[in-house]
């Protein structure tokens, strides 16, 4: 596997390394996502630097996407110490006597035998870096060459992906001027308003991001959001709007024009919501706090809606490359109860679309029983609905990729975060 921080000795210094591992200490906690605790470590350490905050961050996420590997080495002696100084020494090019040096010459000794390895073998687990209970869900359905390539894709850290705002500005121009600026940048693979920036720079204060002329957004989440086809004056729900993201790419692909409900169980993240559409422009976003998916405000739009996209609560496994942590706080019980969860809410959304409307059903996972059971299940239950084949649609509209009846992303193929979502429509 590759994509590990390359971090030679003259970079780092013994203050760094000490904050990578008290970092680590707390991360490999899995009390809540990395990301989030790494911004309250970062918050409670603001003595660190900019380059040794990116140190911190890239050593810890190596551990996390790594970890089997780092702990088959440490033959079980797997302390947040010993991780992040074996992810230094076997995956991110330091060399353990300039290690010993940083640290003191107490440690040579120790940081020479991690270099060296044990000598029992990986089982395949291991050495694709998963959870035994994930390997096995994933071998009940492919082989294990199949599963070692999407291994790969997951393990690698994610591009970063930006969507151009229609409504602010043309993906030409956003990436002239990012060229003009030196900032190297490509077109996406498949989104007409993707951009993939080869590096990470620091967007949050450049005029495009501020002016709402770009959004961060990896390229497969556009993909989904493509697929609810929501056009201008339509009535149009984001059913689990979350942060918000394909909720401002509906919003703006429906010209502002229309009315696109946002529904989300969390006011907070509402509240940022409102914020990111007046920076995007956008007039028709309705935001709605609702306390459970058959809020009674929900069902007064029952029947009426053109447009229905569930982008349901999930693992997560898909986004791995950003989100490393997950494939360790996720269970086959967290699987479950979250099956059940999407199940109840797909139902509910179903309600909504008035007859011929279409309905979006999405997940950022790669296990079925969060995707095609689900749909299956739903579909069982609900002869008056069809699925309409993804690829179609996504041709319709001049783009790709072809993965037939489903539209199925995977890193290692697609080059985004892995993506499910079924297009289905409801009979006239």
């Amino acid at each position: 596997m590759t994509g590990e921080p390359k971090a030679g000795a003259s970079r780092i210094s013994a203050r760094m390394v000490e904050a990578a591992i008290e970092a680590a200490g707390e991360v490999l906690a899995l009390r809540d996502p990395a990301d989030g605790v790494l911004t309250r470590f970062f918050r409670a350490h603001k003595d660190l630097g900019m380059r040794e905050r990116a140190f911190v961050a890239e050593t810890l996420y190596t551990v996390l996407r790594r970890r089997r590997t780092l702990e088959h080495r440490l033959e079980g002696r797997s302390s947040a110490r010993r991780l992040v100084l074996a992810a230094l020494v076997c995956l991110s090019g330091v060399g353990a006597r300039s290690l010993a040096e940083i640290l003191g010459e107490k440690n040579a000794r120790a940081l020479s035998a991690l270099k060296a390895g044990p000598n029992a073998p990986m089982t395949p687990a291991e050495r694709m870096d998963l959870p035994d209970w994930l390997y096995e869900r994933l071998r009940a359905r492919m082989d294990e060459a199949e599963i070692e390539l999407l291994a790969r894709g997951l393990n690698r850290s994610a591009d970063l992906d930006l969507r151009v705002n229609p409504l602010k500005a043309g993906r030409d121009e956003v990436l002239d001027r990012f060229h003009a600026e030196g900032i190297a940048a490509e077109p996406g693979r498949y989104s007409p308003l993707a951009i993939r920036l080869k590096a990470k720079p620091a967007l949050q204060r450049h005029p495009l991001y501020l002016s709402g002329a770009i959004e961060v957004q990896d390229e497969g989440s556009q993909l989904v959001g493509f697929l609810l086809r929501a056009k201008r004056g339509e009535m149009v729900a984001d059913f689990c709007a979350g942060a918000g993201g394909k909720t401002l790419l509906l919003g703006a692909l429906m010209r502002s024009q229309g009315r696109l409900y946002a529904f989300d169980v969390s006011a907070k993240r509402l509240a940022r919501l409102r914020a990111r559409c007046a920076r995007a422009g956008l007039s028709n976003v309705y935001p709605i706090c609702i306390a459970r998916e058959n809020d009674p405000r929900i069902k007064r739009l029952a029947g009426k809606l053109d447009r229905v996209l569930v982008d349901v609560p999930c693992s997560g496994l898909g986004t791995l490359r950003r989100n490393p942590d997950l494939k360790w706080r996720q269970s086959p019980q967290s699987v479950a109860e979250l099956a059940l969860r999407q199940r109840a809410i797909l139902a509910a959304a179903a309600r909504l679309p008035r007859p011929g409307g279409r309905l979006v059903y999405a997940t950022c996972s790669i296990l079925p029983e969060e995707n095609g059971e689900v749909v299956a299940e739903f579909l069982a239950a609900h002869p008056d609905y069809r699925i309409v084949p993804a690829a179609g649609v996504l041709a319709e509209q001049g783009m790709g990729p072809d993965t037939g009846e489903a539209l199925e992303l995977v890193p290692h193929l697609h080059g985004t975060d892995a993506f499910y979502a079924v297009v289905m429509e409801r009979a006239a």
